[in-house]
């Protein structure tokens, strides 16, 4: 396995526990319920939560918005690049070109996971042409400069020809990368922090899930015409459950008993139980499917709750018992979205292949179509994207139930560099670092209301 897991290890910290002691604290676990609880008992937002000033419209249609995105947003931040099993062994190595720049992500001979740009030394042709492969080197096919898979170059035709020439500063050009399990992250900047930094506290509370067990079961890619953030905030919130998604996600979700936490970096989750009326059996039958194999080291809320993560900047995913399944967005344009949904689960055998976003289709290019739920978020895209277009578009005003879309749009500009932002374009900081987890101030006033409430009742 790639041993490359950043400044400390990635593996063992998290991993080499009994399922007992990576199962989150059952204080914590009984304080979420009870926030959970909380939130479905509040008449207003919390006391003391900042109001949210309207975003401006030009956030999502604005070219220079969108070029300061790419620039800085997609450059700065950890993007999920793949899965090991895609690079199985040494040697095997795959293109990828999903943040604009052509990689080539490599399965060292050495058993480390590198990335370097598809770019020759020579005259800037691409080193590697297919899709994926496996050799232990790879060799620009124009002129034939040879690289080892620790990007060093190992040979050129006609050395004798090249005047003061000195091959180890020749070597591809390499892009951070690093793995957590066994996923495989990169990073366009050289000064970033580790990627176990940029998860925080994330890293911890992923730890259960079996990041270093779980196998790539799907990867399907779908365009979407609308901007990126358009797509993405559609799974960001939960205010429109109820309405978009009456007989799928409702069910199963829900909206008003939903706890929001934010963390350093722009990431956040969501926590929320099924409906009380929700028919547990029925829930049953359709989360556990008996070919489905359960991650045993998930704990308690991640085998009743639905719980969602926004890692920065665009993987949003559910995590539960049977599946890491993330969906990751693309930026193609101002206007367009490449939408890749991934299935990551335990070996299923001999059994049917897991896939929990998308069905046969047989009249589609790649022979798969999105789910209802996922067609269900994405239906209106490029209608809002067309409608945005309008002179009717001016700002937008989000509730409190939305502010994992604030705290996210917060950290864009802070990527960007605020003072790098047109003033027109910006969003007021007003959620500060004080909600953020472990500290919110909410398990304070919770804790403070239910305290009276008994009170109350005992007098």
């Amino acid at each position: 396995m790639p041993t490359n897991f950043g400044k400390r290890s990635l593996a063992a910290p998290c991993y080499s526990m009994v399922p007992w002691e990576i199962m989150m604290d059952a204080r914590e676990v009984a304080m979420l319920k009870a926030m959970m609880e909380w939130e479905g008992r509040r008449t207003a937002p919390p006391h003391g939560f900042p109001s949210l000033p309207d975003m401006p419209a030009g956030r999502y249609t604005s070219p220079e918005y969108f070029a300061l995105e790419r620039e800085h947003i997609f450059r700065k931040s950890w993007l999920f690049a793949g899965h090991i099993d895609e690079i199985p062994e040494p040697g095997c190595h795959v293109r990828w070109e999903n943040a604009g720049e052509p990689l080539i992500i490599v399965h060292g001979m050495d058993g480390v996971v590198r990335a370097f740009y598809n770019t020759c030394r020579h005259r800037g042709a691409p080193v590697v042409t297919a899709e994926r492969g496996k050799s232990s080197r790879l060799m620009c096919a124009y002129h034939h400069w040879t690289y080892k898979t620790d990007g060093s170059l190992a040979g050129i035709p006609e050395q004798r020809d090249f005047i003061d020439f000195d091959p180890s500063c020749r070597g591809l050009i390499a892009v951070r990368c690093e793995m957590f399990g066994n996923c495989i992250f990169i990073n366009f900047d050289d000064e970033a922090m580790s990627l176990l930094d940029w998860l925080g506290p994330l890293a911890d509370e992923w730890a259960e899930f079996g990041f270093d067990r779980v196998r790539l079961a799907a990867r399907h890619s779908f365009e979407l015409k609308c901007n990126w953030k358009v797509a993405m905030e559609a799974n960001m919130e939960v205010y429109h459950v109820p309405f978009i998604h009456p007989n799928t996600v409702a069910p199963l979700v829900d909206s008003r008993r939903n706890f929001n936490s934010f963390y350093a970096n722009g990431h956040a989750r969501m926590l929320a139980p099924a409906p009380p009326t929700t028919d547990r059996e029925h829930v049953r039958a359709i989360e556990s499917p008996p070919e489905w194999k359960s991650i045993d080291t998930v704990g308690e809320l991640g085998r009743t709750c639905t719980q969602s993560y926004t890692l920065f900047p665009n993987w949003v995913s559910p995590l539960s018992n049977f599946f890491v399944p993330p969906l990751i967005f693309w930026p193609t344009s101002l206007t367009t979205t490449r939408l890749e949904l991934i299935t990551m689960a335990l070996d299923w055998g001999e059994g049917p292949v897991p896939d929990l976003w998308t069905v046969p289709d047989a009249t589609s290019p790649n022979g798969r179509q999105m789910s209802p739920i996922i067609l269900e978020d994405t239906q209106f895209g490029e209608a809002i994207q067309k409608s945005m277009a309008s002179r009717a578009f001016k700002s937008v005003p989000l509730s409190y139930q939305e502010a994992r879309i604030y705290s996210f749009h917060q950290q864009c500009d802070r990527m960007i560099g605020i003072e790098n932002v047109p003033p027109a374009l910006r969003v007021e900081q007003v959620l500060g670092t004080e909600w953020r987890a472990p500290t919110d101030p909410r398990v304070a006033q919770m804790h403070s209301e239910t305290s009276a409430s008994a009170q109350q009742l005992a007098s």
